[in-house]
């Protein structure tokens, strides 16, 4: 076998291994059983193959990573951190009787080829298929396991059509694979989940990872009765009883391909929310009141009608991807506003993901369909994770993951402004199912392809989901921007170039090697994990485009776009070839694809249009209200400096402050950050006015970077309660906590290290203990 490869995780680049221009997997059938008392999932995986058609003359390829002494052809799949027990081929004698007179031999490519309008029979053929037992003889095969690859080859078989088309791969997690997290939830409870590490789901089933082996899946989960299993599945199911055992069955199935990186499952004790069963109890007493949560459904003059999609139906982008049932040509779906939808959560915080899920979620989808139209998936789950997931959230097929810290802390009557963090991000994912799942990056380095477009829709679908005036809406969109320039330039400051660059790999970008394999630069550097540049250049470079074509044309033109590359994997060039070609105007103003790939992708640093629209923005309305609010408090704190306790309680009330936006206030305290000295009264009077222990996380965010800053340690309690529990976002306060060689200072930030790191993110571990020990 190969030598495996030696690479360092905190550095090198990630590799693709499976030699996907060589054979496909077209169906993936797992058969798992999760245990909670041993933290693996065991079972089988069943992967149906197709060879490509350039294997049409490969009698005796070698695989570049992994070839038997032999030269018998090997099929490489990703795979890491897994215990394969045996790998064996399947006897497919079970689909004669669907294909009658087909060869053996073709017996697969007759089952993976079968048109859409067959789904379900197909469907109900590869869960037969996949429960036949092994070839009587040689069904089993010869491999072997490397860091990052299983390889797999048949004694005497040469090339990939004579390679046999469906394996069994039995195996069984590792309580520490980086595909999956064992944790416990809010309410102290065993739960598992997809983790969206850089390593993808190699950890959780050997698969082809790199994206263009798009294939489809299902598969039959057995769980604890008491656990619910979400996974990406078309369908909303309900659990059967698995014989006397203490394990329900879920099943679940998907008939569009995609990558198998967007595969996601998750079991644990969770709840379903819903919208009139969440008590409400005062002050840690019970209650019999219920939370009454009124969702209206505003569809505004911007809103298309039925007909408006229909005639989008006809705008000459015929479906372009490969034969699936598609949502985009379904004629009841096109009016469907609101997909099916759920939210599920601990016990503990029902009443909060009710409060700030479940009541936004409707408004949204209705919102994004406003925009973008035709909602790519059938139905959505809401899942709020444990705290140590590693981001805000994450968007698959059918599911998204959002981080408790999202969630509102206030009152239940807080209104919709105080829910902005909530109301955005959840827009931020649902974008995703448009960027970054039914249109897809054909090199994952081009990251921005799905994180820019979500972070530039989410402000249009959010100022849609509340009906913002235009007025409003620009003003709202000025000040976000603002936000995210001062985090893109403190990023670029504090970050390797090598990270800044939205297509590191140039000219190479969507190159393989001859077999299919490739790289991911920089997906195993644990630092990159925290930046957002491909988030923030990637939405400054679409504000860029939108203001050279206009705001309003941008979006017709991105309905158009997902018209014609729905279901399909993209490259830059891709969007801005079809734009270029779409406003000829472009070209006369000297914009060409040369000039956006030289001044956005592939330098880093801050283009010239970007600084200079800067300063317009920090201009702005809400920008100025917040810059005279500063001056107050900066004028209330020197007022203050070495005043006695009895003169600052006869001012306690005297500070006249003005209501602001929670993008305001932080923004206000971002340049409060700046004040080399704030006194400790001005500190408590900040706090009070505001209420900051009950604001949303980037809120609470700064606060806590102002409390460490000038040590005010009054209010540790609020870093702690942070690091404790938005730890998504908490990473770098314990730098902060480090750098100033405060003994206090460092207690803290080794207790709460010491509390979280058996939950935390494995490369938000790796990064704070760095800082800490």
């Amino acid at each position: 076998m190969a030598q495996e490869l030696d690479l360092n995780p905190d550095t090198d680049d990630l590799p693709l291994c499976a030699n996907t221009n060589h054979i496909l997997v077209r169906h993936y059938a797992l058969d798992l059983t999760v245990h909670f008392d041993r933290k693996v999932i065991s079972g089988s995986v069943v992967v149906f193959l197709e060879p490509t058609a350039s294997a049409e003359d490969a009698s005796n390829l070698s695989e570049t990573i992994g070839s038997s002494p032999q030269s018998d052809f090997t099929l490489v799949l990703d795979c890491c951190d897994l215990n394969v027990s045996k790998v064996e081929q399947v006897d497919v004698a079970s689909l004669s009787a669907a294909f009658p007179g087909v060869s053996p031999n073709d017996l697969v490519h007759k089952l993976v080829s079968m048109p859409s309008t067959h789904w379900r029979q197909q469907q109900e053929l590869f869960s037969t298929c996949s429960r036949a037992p092994a070839e009587r003889d040689g069904g089993s095969l010869q491999f072997c396991t490397d860091r990052w690859s299983l390889q797999v080859w048949k004694r005497g078989v040469s090339s990939p059509r004579a390679f046999p088309q469906t394996l069994r791969v039995c195996y069984e997690t590792s309580p520490m694979g980086c595909s999956v997290r064992w944790t416990k939830d809010q309410d102290d409870r065993a739960c598992v989940y997809t983790a969206g590490s850089p390593i993808n789901n190699r950890a959780l089933f050997p698969c082809q990872e790199p994206p263009v082996a798009m294939s489809t899946w299902q598969a039959t989960v057995r769980a604890p009765h008491e656990c619910v299993v979400l996974m990406s599945g078309e369908e909303q199911v309900a659990p059967t009883e698995d014989g006397d055992t203490s394990f329900s069955v879920w099943h679940y199935y998907v008939t569009m391909p995609m990558p198998a990186s967007t595969f996601t499952l998750a079991v644990g004790h969770w709840q379903q929310v819903t919208l009139e069963s969440v008590t409400v109890s005062s002050k840690g007493g019970s209650s019999s009141g219920v939370v009454k949560t009124s969702v209206l459904l505003h569809i505004g003059s911007g809103d298309p009608t039925a007909s408006d999609l229909s005639t989008m139906l006809d705008d000459g982008f015929p479906c372009s991807h490969s034969d699936y049932p598609c949502r985009f040509t379904e004629g009841l779906v096109i009016s469907q506003r609101v997909i099916p939808h759920r939210v599920f959560a601990p016990v503990s915080l029902l009443r909060e993901a009710q409060i700030g899920v479940l009541a936004l979620l409707p408004q949204c989808l209705a919102a994004s369909h406003a925009v973008l139209g035709v909602h790519p998936f059938p139905r959505l789950d809401v899942l709020i994770v444990p705290p140590g997931f590693s981001s805000l959230g994450m968007a698959s097929p059918h599911i998204i993951f959002l981080s408790q810290s999202v969630l509102h802390v206030g009152s239940s009557s807080s209104g919709i402004n105080n829910r902005s963090l909530c109301g955005s991000r959840l827009c931020h994912e649902i974008a995703h199912s448009w960027f970054g799942l039914v249109i897809g990056a054909r090199d994952w380095t081009e990251e921005w392809i799905s994180e820019g477009f979500a972070t530039y829709l989410e402000d249009i679908i959010w100022a849609q989901a509340q009906q913002l005036p235009v007025q409003e809406t620009a003003e709202q969109s000025n000040l976000k921007a603002l936000l995210r320039w001062r985090r893109l330039s403190d990023e670029l400051q504090n970050s390797g170039q090598e990270l800044q660059i939205l297509r590191p790999n140039m000219e190479k970008t969507g190159q393989v090697s001859e077999s299919g394999s490739s790289t991911v630069k920089h997906a195993l550097n644990p630092d990159k994990s925290f930046l957002q540049v491909h988030y923030l250049k990637g939405y400054f470079l679409l504000r860029f485009l939108a203001s050279q074509v206009g705001e309003q044309p941008f979006i017709k033109f991105f309905r158009l776009f997902v018209k014609k590359y729905h279901g399909q994997l993209i490259l830059s060039q891709d969007f801005l070839q079809m734009l270029l070609s779409t406003f000829p105007d472009l070209a006369r103003k000297g914009l060409t694809l040369r000039a956006v790939y030289a001044d956005w992708l592939d330098q880093p640093g801050i283009p010239k249009w970007l600084q200079e629209r800067s300063a317009v923005w920090s201009r702005s309305t809400l920008v100025e209200e917040v810059k005279a609010e500063v001056a107050k408090w900066i004028l209330f704190s020197r007022s203050h400096q070495g005043k006695g306790r009895k003169r600052k309680r006869s001012q306690a009330n005297k500070v006249n402050y003005k209501e602001v936006t929670s993008e305001q206030l932080v923004l206000l305290l971002e340049l409060l950050l700046e004040e080399t000295e704030l006194s400790t009264y001005t500190l408590c009077t900040l706090a009070r006015a505001y209420n900051l222990q009950n604001q949303d996380a980037e809120v609470r965010h700064r606060w806590c970077e102002l409390v460490v800053k000038h040590g005010h340690a009054q209010a540790y309690g609020d870093v702690e309660h942070f690091l404790l529990h938005d730890q998504a976002m908490g990473v770098y306060l314990y730098g902060e906590l480090m750098v100033k060689e405060d003994a206090e200072q460092q207690a803290l930030a080794r207790r709460c290290l010491s509390l979280v790191s058996e939950e935390m993110d494995q490369s938000a571990r790796s990064v704070v203990e760095e800082m800490v020990l």
